[in-house]
C-alpha cells in the first residue's frame, strides 16, 4: 500500500478508526476482530483508538483492548503497525463525553493505555481535546513532552485543535509535534485551515470521520453529488472517491475512516489505488 509519514514512521496512506467497534451500536467482538484483520490484510498499518472509546463506565479502554487482542491473534508479524491512542476524554457511562486534560489525568491515562495495549511505549499518543475547565493548553501538551522524554510514548500528537493551538503545541514540544487529528469531510470543511497549516509545517493531518461520521457515511454521495457523479463514472463508491480526494489534497493527509465491518474496512483501504484526474479534482473541489 502507498505509504505516508507520521514523524519519522512510515504508515499506510489510509488508516483504520476503531471507535465504531466500541461505542453505541457496536458489533460483537468477533466481527470487530475480523474487521481489524481485514484492514491488516489490505495493508493498513495505522490504527487509531482512544481510552474513551467504550460504552459503559466500567470498560475504559475497551477499544484499546480489542485492538491489542486483534493484533495478537492475527497470525502474522504486526511490528510495523502503529497504534495511535488518545487521552483526555472520558465517558461516564450515561452516553456523555467529558474532558480532563490535566497533567495528572494524562499521566494516569497513559499508564492504563500502556497496560491495555501491552507495550513498553505507545507509538503515537494524542491529546484528545483541549480542556475548557481551566487547564492551560501548554500544561496538557507539556505533559506529552515529558512523556516523550521519559520514553513512555514515541511520538506526540494533538486532536481537535485550532491553528493557534497547533503552533503552540509545536513550540511547547520543541518541534516534535508529529500529528494533528481533526474532523474533516465534505460535510465538515471548517478544519481546512488546520490541514493547510499542517501541510506548511510538514505535520501529519489525520482526518477523523472523513466520510461524514457513523450515521452519515452511507449518504455521502446523495449529500454531495459531485462525489456520486465521479464515483458512478469510475464504477466505485463515493466513499472511496472521497478518500482518494483527501489523499490528493496534501501529502500530509492520512484519513482514518472508522469501520465495523470487514467489507467496509477493505473498501476504504482500496481507495489508495485511485488516482483522480485534474478535472475530477476540480469537480470535487467545487464543494470548498
Amino acid at each position: 500500500m502507498q505509504q505516508r509519514t507520521i514523524g519519522s514512521v512510515q504508515v499506510s496512506a489510509i488508516g483504520l478508526g476503531g471507535m465504531p467497534m466500541s461505542i453505541e451500536g457496536r458489533p460483537d467482538r468477533a466481527r470487530s476482530i475480523a474487521t481489524i484483520h481485514a484492514s491488516l490484510d489490505a495493508g493498513v498499518t495505522l490504527i487509531d483508538t482512544a481510552d474513551a472509546y467504550h460504552l459503559h463506565a466500567d470498560e475504559v479502554g475497551h477499544n484499546e483492548s480489542l485492538i491489542a487482542e486483534a493484533l495478537s491473534s492475527y497470525g502474522q508479524n504486526t511490528d510495523d503497525v502503529l497504534v495511535a491512542t488518545k487521552g483526555g476524554h472520558l465517558r461516564p457511562g450515561d452516553g456523555s463525553w467529558t474532558i480532563d486534560s490535566s497533567p495528572a489525568h494524562l499521566r494516569e491515562a497513559v499508564e492504563g493505555s500502556l497496560s491495555r495495549l501491552g507495550v513498553d511505549a505507545i507509538g503515537l499518543y494524542q491529546l484528545h481535546r483541549p480542556d475548557p475547565h481551566g487547564v492551560p493548553y501548554a500544561e496538557s501538551v507539556g505533559t506529552l513532552g515529558e512523556l516523550l522524554d521519559e520514553g513512555k510514548i514515541r511520538m506526540a500528537g494533538i486532536s481537535n485543535a485550532n491553528p493557534a493551538q497547533i503552533r503552540e503545541a509545536q513550540e511547547v514540544l520543541g518541534g516534535r509535534l508529529a500529528s494533528v487529528q481533526n474532523q474533516y469531510s465534505p460535510a465538515y470543511l471548517s478544519s481546512r485551515p488546520e490541514l493547510d497549516l499542517c501541510s506548511e509545517l510538514g505535520i501529519a493531518f489525520l482526518p477523523w470521520s472523513p466520510l461524514g461520521g457513523i450515521k452519515n457515511a452511507s449518504g455521502l454521495g446523495s449529500g454531495h453529488t459531485p462525489f456520486q457523479e465521479v464515483a458512478d463514472a469510475r464504477g466505485v463508491s463515493p466513499q472511496q472517491i472521497c478518500l482518494a480526494w483527501m489523499l490528493q489534497t496534501s501529502s500530509v493527509v492520512i484519513p482514518i475512516p472508522g469501520s465495523s465491518r470487514p467489507e467496509t474496512a477493505t473498501a476504504s483501504a482500496q481507495a489508495v489505488d485511485l488516482t483522480l484526474t485534474d478535472d475530477e479534482v476540480k469537480k470535487l473541489d467545487s464543494i470548498l
